[in-house]
């Protein structure tokens, strides 16, 4: 089974950004926006969430073979071999990586739910899908 975040619901989000709160406090104890691996924006007079799909971008744009698929997956960062050059982030076709210069590595969404669980009108859902 494969895991990944998704959007179940586009039409319910009321761009309330307690998900982006929530991802951005989880990886950085603070709330910044900028912090966070998933966005809520305008688009074309909609509100739009944007999430990482797993699509493995910035696994092939890291020239450290520091990101890479686990079992579930999920492309994750090893801090070992990331040297923060932040090509990985470039890559994003989403904008949904971030880095920080408080930190040693960029983050990058881990389908870990907290965004979901978060969201008081059920609009994300973490899928298991077979492949």
């Amino acid at each position: 089974m494969k895991k990944k975040l998704s959007v179940k619901d586009q039409s319910a989000c009321m761009a309330c950004l307690a998900c982006e709160v929530a991802c951005s406090e989880a990886f950085y104890k603070k709330y910044d926006p900028d912090n966070s691996c998933i966005h809520i924006i305008e688009k074309k007079g909609a509100t739009k969430t944007q999430v990482c799909v797993q699509c493995g971008k910035c696994a092939k744009a890291c020239e450290h073979e520091a990101i890479t698929q686990n079992a579930k997956g999920v492309y994750t960062i090893d801090k070992k071999k990331c040297v923060k050059c932040g090509k990985c982030v470039e890559a994003c076709p989403f904008q949904v990586m971030v880095l920080d210069e408080g930190k040693e590595t960029p983050s990058k969404c881990i389908a870990c739910g907290i965004c979901v669980k978060a969201c008081p009108v059920d609009v994300l859902e973490i899928k298991e899908i077979d492949k």
